[in-house]
Formats: structure tokens, sequence, C-alpha cells
């Protein structure tokens, strides 16, 4: 994984981090509505992990947001 792609999953953690405290959840919280661990959630939100589309979808879900908002601001930057 090169560097552009490491800052890329920060980013995207970032992003869903933020969303998740703006609904006033837990990772525990957000991790029970994806149905995915909270250790997983904890590793996405650190930008650790390369996070699989369908995962990445059912927290969108869970956060009730679209899933093209966790790409909005990439696309400016390319």
């Amino acid at each position: 994984m090169n560097l552009d792609d490491q800052k890329f999953l920060r980013e995207l953690g970032f992003q869903i981090r933020e969303l998740r405290i703006a609904r006033d959840m837990t990772q525990v919280q957000l991790a029970e509505a994806c149905d995915l661990h909270r250790t997983f959630i904890g590793s996405v939100e650190r930008g650790e992990r390369n996070i699989a589309v369908l995962n990445l979808r059912l927290i969108a879900q869970a956060l009730r947001v679209p899933i093209a908002v966790f790409f909005a601001n990439q696309s400016k930057r390319l």
C-alpha cells in the first residue's frame, strides 16, 4: 500500500468517526448496527483497514448517509 492509499484510508476513517460522533454513537453501537466487530470499526476509523465496499455500505446504512458521502471530498483531491 502506498502513501496515497494510506492517506485515503485515514481520511475515510476520519469521516466515519465524525459521522458516528455527530450521531452520538459509540464504536460499539455502530458495530452492532452494522453487524461488524467493534475492533473492526476502530481499525477502520484509524485507517488501518482496506475496507470492503460491502462493509462500507453497511456502515453508511447504519449512519443513515449515502455511500457517496465518503467519496465526495476525495474526488476534489484527484
